[in-house]
Formats: structure tokens, sequence, C-alpha cells
């Protein structure tokens, strides 16, 4: 099938026919460089070779963590530090919120915190000055970094969240991901327990794809307000149309959309195979997205 155009939008077997066209790389992690215990080959070796035609890579992840630690997390799963420049997380850009509150409504919140979140995002409590409450009837809101359990649905914390709603509480999300697929298995995120919130009728910030202010901390990162380097020479890849490429097409950021990574099942690539066509056209005119090109995975 490789490659092929659906919708208007062309099928690479491999980004090397695009990366002459782009100075900076924006590369989400989870379905595009590792699935959360390892990292994939080919992704590593196309990394090894933008960076040695000179690219600059930076990492943009939705984990509800520091960006530290994302970046050593990714360096244990199998990805050099040569080969990225920086790393932007949402969970960073929520932690930076929280500690700086210069945003009027971070300000509005109040210091008593109930985190909603497993004992891996406890680094996320670190250097804040709040007071973490174990009952929720002593919170002024929640920070949300995930379920609790990875066979957990968003469903199990509906009567945690309704007791929330019912005391008027803001949820600070620090990842809007649904899901994410951890070694094969699909595991939901915070987005999917804050999406619930939200229906129920309960106030949720997001930081993170795709929403803007994430961006601009990549361009912040690096130091990309001035010339010579343009949104227009920026190309962000990653596997979620919901974020990776809506959050960059909506600030002027070309988007490459691989295939193989959250929506693998519904492209009808088991076991490896390529995108089914008619799925790829369906996906894309379903959530009125198309972006600039797909892969089926990250190679050069």
């Amino acid at each position: 099938m490789l490659p092929g155009i659906v919708s208007d939008v062309p099928i690479h077997r491999g980004l090397s026919r695009l990366a002459g066209s782009y100075d900076v790389f924006i590369v989400d992690l989870w379905g595009v460089l590792h699935d959360g215990v390892r990292a994939f080959p080919e992704a590593v070796a196309c990394l090894e070779q933008l960076k040695a035609r000179g690219k600059r890579v930076l990492i943009l992840s939705n984990a509800p963590r520091r960006a530290a630690e994302v970046a050593r997390r990714t360096v244990e799963l199998g990805v050099a530090p040569r080969l990225f420049d920086a790393v932007v997380s949402s969970g960073e850009a929520v932690w930076r919120n929280l500690e700086a509150r210069r945003d009027p409504w971070y300000r509005a919140l109040g210091r008593r915190c109930y985190h909603l979140g497993p004992e891996r995002d406890l680094g996320m409590r670190e250097g804040l000055d709040l007071d973490f409450v174990a009952e929720l009837a002593a919170a002024d809101f929640i920070l949300n970094t995930g379920a609790l359990s990875s066979e957990d649905t968003a469903e199990d914390y509906a009567p945690l969240l309704k007791a929330a709603l019912g005391r008027g509480l803001a949820m600070v999300c620090a990842n809007p991901d649904l899901e994410v697929i951890r070694g094969g298995r699909r595991e939901i995120c915070a987005g999917a327990v804050a999406a619930l919130y939200e229906r129920l009728g309960g106030q949720v910030r997001y930081d993170g794809k795709p929403h803007r202010s994430i961006y601009e901390a990549c361009f912040e990162a690096l130091d990309l307000d001035r010339p010579p380097l343009r949104p227009e020479a920026m190309l962000a890849i990653g596997d979620s149309l919901r974020t990776d490429i809506a959050g960059a097409q909506a600030v002027g950021i070309a988007g490459l959309f691989v295939a193989g990574g959250i929506h693998a099942e519904e492209l009808g690539m088991a076991g490896g195979a390529p995108p089914d066509e008619a799925a790829l056209a369906a996906l894309f005119q379903a959530r009125d997205m198309y972006p600039l090109a797909v892969l089926d995975a990250l190679r050069w």
C-alpha cells in the first residue's frame, strides 16, 4: 500500500522525503518513539538521521510529570540524550502554573489540593506550596494526573467526581490524553477522567496538547521567538489527531500523522499490517482533520 494517497493526504514510507523542508521537529513520545516499555528502534534511527543533518528535535509529551523526569525515563527506554534538544511536558506546564500562580484561574484555586493519581506521579507535588489533603471534603481543588490502577475505567471515578461536583471543586488535568497503549495494552489517562467530570458539569483546566499554551512553551524551550526560525519551518509528529495534529495545526505547524500508534486498531494495523486506506479516510473525515502526510511508523 505504501506509498499512496488517502483523502488528498500522502502516505510515505519514511520521514526522509519531508525532512529537508523543516528545521525543527516536535516529536510525540507514546506511540511514536516508544510504547512505555521500550523505544522503537526505527524511530531512534530516524532521530539519528535528523541530528546528523543538524535538525533540532523537541520532545513534546502529554505526560503528567515534570520535564526532567520525562527526559530521564525517555533515556532509560532507549533514546539517547544527544538525540533531542529539549523536553516539554503537560505535567511541567501544570507544575509551573501551580507554582507561579500568574494566571488568574490558578490564583483562585486555593491551597488545599486533592491529588488523584498513581504513586509514580508523586513528583508533581515536590516544590509546590500546597497542602495535599487525603480527603476530598478538605480540598479546594483537584490535581488529576491519572488513574490509580491500569485496570480502571473513567466510570470507576464517577462517585468521587460527583462528590467533587457537589462541592464545586475545579480540576487541573495534567494529561489531556484520553488513553495510552502501554506495552500493547490500553490504559485510560487523566484526560478520560477529566472528560467525564466535564460531562457531569465540572470545571477543568488543561495544560498540554492540543492547547496553545503548550506550544508557546515549546517555542520558549527552543528560543524560537526570533528569526530565522518560524512555525512554518517546524513539523510536529504524533499519533493522535485529537491532540498532536489538531494542536500543531492550530498554531500554524504542519502535522505528520503516525498511524501505528493510538489509532492502530481502528486502522486495521494488527500484526504490523499497513493502515487500511478506507479506515484511514474515514478517520480523517470523522475528525475533519487532514495532516500533512501519514507514516505507518516513525522511520527514516
